[in-house]
């Protein structure tokens, strides 16, 4: 997801879209309400059915259609030819609800040689204000110093080289603040590692962060990421052009050169997030008071028997966008701090008498329904690491898939785990697995989704599964 930054610039894809509906609608009262008395706009006979059913269908269809075209995506960096590419595309997609209404409602008998007029108008109007705007900008930028965007470039080669070529067009708008690479040049700032003491010290001045991904280790590229979110800046990464590009990443092309940003999947679409995160709430409300209150006080007694220390282990965890935050579990071990990379193994001499029960049963999970309850994690998703797994993975996962796994909420269950890919990781496959099936959630999600994920978790926790280590 991009952020928006800047005084006025947010505005404009809104009031192109205003402009846009007023043009469709506008002209299409004119031709459909003129007579030879002339426009009758705001005489009753303007108020009838037949008018305001073409203000509905109109506005839903063509929101719609410009929704899957993506035609109000246009960037500085878009080239003239998409962008006409973009008008065609949506006005054949228009022209043909626009045919469909008119063949749903035979009664209003337009003729076709106003249709065509109404669709050519339309059709010049808005290609009109599309292309000004666009050249507009570029004046802007060019000799106005306006509509600027304060960015910084990580790492070395051939496709930061070539980047920075394209950055250097003042109709773009870009401005290079800084170059960070560990080659040693007369034209870096500094080194990678002078790049985060740079950011700190510009936090409200840097709007885009584009990363050579292969110059790049994990702990370097989770730490940009974070920085990314917390600030509200938008990373890219430039790929190594010899590696395939995942679809798992938004590819665009800056002259040729292509450029990765995370992917929007669905399950970050502000409708999905908000249907989700109310799911969460009311779900995670509902195993607190009717589960966590009684189950907490008999652990608590069968625990305190049998071992000294708190009923919850707090232990660090990996969270969306990287974002570490304390997970909680009902203690199990004898030992009530995390070690460091340390996962429980099974027949493992830290773990209680009661401890071995709640973990074959997952029974000592269950307090994450209050981090799902605070925002920290998800009902469903992908299970969160510890912070030092997260960077020992990396080196075995592909980096792509890596960064977009961390792109969501953990879960306090999820695909892998009911597939059996949960606990101790004893060879390679048993995370590639895991990543693998954590992808597939992302990339799939779907309320049904989820809700098969609770009845299988539940299911296994009723049999006792025997991977809970």
């Amino acid at each position: 997801m991009e952020f928006i930054r800047g005084r006025y610039s947010w505005l404009l894809r809104p009031l192109l879209m205003i402009y846009d509906l007023l043009v469709i609608n506008v002209f299409a009262l004119y031709l459909l309400n003129f007579n030879r008395q002339g426009l009758y706009f705001f005489s009753i006979e303007f108020l009838n059915n037949k008018n305001f059913l073409y203000l509905f269908y109109s506005i839903v269809f063509w929101l719609l259609s410009t929704q899957f075209l993506k035609f109000y995506k246009v960037y500085r960096y878009t080239s003239v030819l998409n962008i006409l590419s973009l008008i065609i595309k949506q006005f054949l997609v228009y022209a043909i609800l626009v045919f469909a209404f008119e063949g749903l409602f035979r009664s209003i008998n337009i003729e076709a040689s106003i249709t065509l007029k109404y669709l050519l108008l339309v059709f010049l109007a808005i290609s009109f204000m599309k292309l000004l705007t666009y050249y507009v900008l570029k004046y802007f930028r060019v000799y106005l110093s306006g509509n600027q965007r304060n960015i910084i470039l990580i790492g070395s080669g051939n496709s930061v080289n070539e980047l920075k070529k394209v950055f250097k067009k003042k109709d773009l708008g870009y401005h290079i603040k800084a170059i960070f690479s560990d080659t040693k040049s007369n034209k870096t700032t500094g080194t990678i590692k002078d790049s985060f003491k740079y950011l700190k010290s510009n936090t409200d001045n840097i709007d885009e962060i584009y990363c050579s991904i292969s110059d790049l280790t994990e702990p370097e590229i989770n730490e940009y990421v974070r920085y990314a979110n917390l600030n509200h800046c938008n990373i890219k990464f430039i790929p190594d052009t010899k590696k395939l590009f995942t679809k798992r990443f938004k590819t665009d092309y800056y002259n040729y050169i292509p450029v990765l940003s995370i992917q929007d999947v669905a399950l970050n679409n502000d409708v999905n997030k908000f249907l989700k995160r109310t799911f969460d709430i009311v779900f995670s409300l509902l195993m607190i008071v009717f589960v966590l209150s009684w189950v907490s006080v008999i652990l608590f007694l069968l625990i305190k028997l049998e071992s000294k220390g708190p009923l919850f282990f707090k232990h660090k965890r990996t969270g969306i966008n990287y974002h570490p935050f304390t997970c909680y579990k009902y203690r199990s071990l004898t030992e009530t701090k995390e070690q460091k990379g340390t996962y429980v193994k099974e027949n493992d001499k830290r773990l209680t008498v009661i401890g071995k029960f709640i973990r074959r049963t997952s029974i000592d999970e269950l307090p994450q329904f209050i981090n799902v309850l605070k925002g920290d994690m998800s009902v469903v998703g992908p299970r969160p690491h510890m912070l030092s797994y997260t960077e020992d993975y990396s080196k075995k996962i592909n980096k792509y898939n890596f960064i977009f796994r961390h792109n969501v909420k953990p879960g306090v269950t999820g695909l892998a785990q009911i597939k059996g890919y949960r606990g101790e990781i004893k060879r390679d496959k048993d995370i590639i697995n895991r990543i693998k099936y954590d992808i597939f959630y992302i990339e799939n999600w779907s309320p049904l989704l989820d809700l098969k994920i609770i009845f299988q978790t539940l299911v296994n926790m009723i049999k006792g599964d025997e991977k809970a280590y």
